[in-house]
């Protein structure tokens, strides 16, 4: 296996698996853990993974993008700490939307269940759990349901935003860059995510400090139309410093 085919090999198993250790890949693919870890920095330049601690973990493109599962096993500590802070930020918001992915779905869990709340959601996995574990009422956008996040886009889902003028909107995203703003690799999602940040009074990003410094395919709104950024520690203060000059709170948890 040549150098070409050994890194082409280390992207497939990293959008495989959602991450790659070194020591496993060298041992897998029979080289040095070195030799792996200039496979990884030569990725990384070119924009295919990000380097952590020991390994790599994909990045999204508008060709890849991973899927619910793998998002429900990566950061989930940091994920619950990050839907906690973001819920407590509700204030004396009723109706509130809810994007789709795996911590707006952990932000919805932890909702306030002593007061009436409208939620309007993308996501069936949010919105079968609300309907089931929470005295929240629940409007389900229609539209085709994309198999990756079990969400629903397109112009159904579209139309039913735009009649709405909603308090609070907790939004996901691919990527968040200070010069490329809020980003995610498929335009119809992108579609969903800009019609949920204009029908919304306030705007709160929620993501892990992964997701900082990442540029995707299709750009659905700007750092500044948020109020909060909230992310975990692992994000550094000097960069969160960076993104609050453009206007939002960054809180790390």
């Amino acid at each position: 296996m040549n150098g070409d085919e050994r890194q082409h090999q280390i992207v497939a198993l990293a959008r495989r698996h959602g991450e790659v250790n070194v020591a496993k890949l060298a041992a897998e693919l029979n080289v040095s853990a070195e030799t792996i870890r200039r496979d990884l920095r030569l990725l990384e330049k070119h924009g295919l993974i990000r380097r952590t601690h020991g390994g790599a973990y994909p990045v999204e493109t508008a060709k890849f993008e991973t899927d619910l599962a793998i998002r429900t096993t990566r950061g989930v500590p940091e994920k619950r700490r990050i839907a906690a802070a973001a819920a407590s930020l509700i204030g004396d918001a009723e109706t509130i939307f809810i994007d789709e992915g795996f911590t707006p779905q952990l932000i919805a869990e932890a909702l306030p269940t002593d007061r009436p709340l409208t939620v309007v959601t993308a996501s069936l996995n949010t919105a079968a759990w609300l309907a089931g574990n929470s005295p929240t009422t629940v409007l389900l956008l229609g539209g085709r349901v994309r198999g990756r996040t079990l969400a629903t886009v397109d112009h159904w889902a579209a139309g039913m935003l735009s009649g709405f003028v909603i308090d609070l909107a907790f939004v996901g995203a691919n990527g968040i860059s200070r010069e490329a703003g809020l980003t995610t690799p498929d335009p119809a999602v992108a579609d969903i995510k800009a019609h949920a940040v204009r029908a919304s009074r306030r705007r709160i990003f929620a993501g892990l400090h992964t997701k900082f410094g990442v540029r995707t395919f299709c750009r659905f709104a700007e750092i500044s139309d948020f109020e909060s950024l909230i992310t975990d520690t692992a994000l550094p203060v000097s960069e969160a410093h960076r993104y609050s000059r453009l206007g939002p709170q960054v809180i790390r948890v």
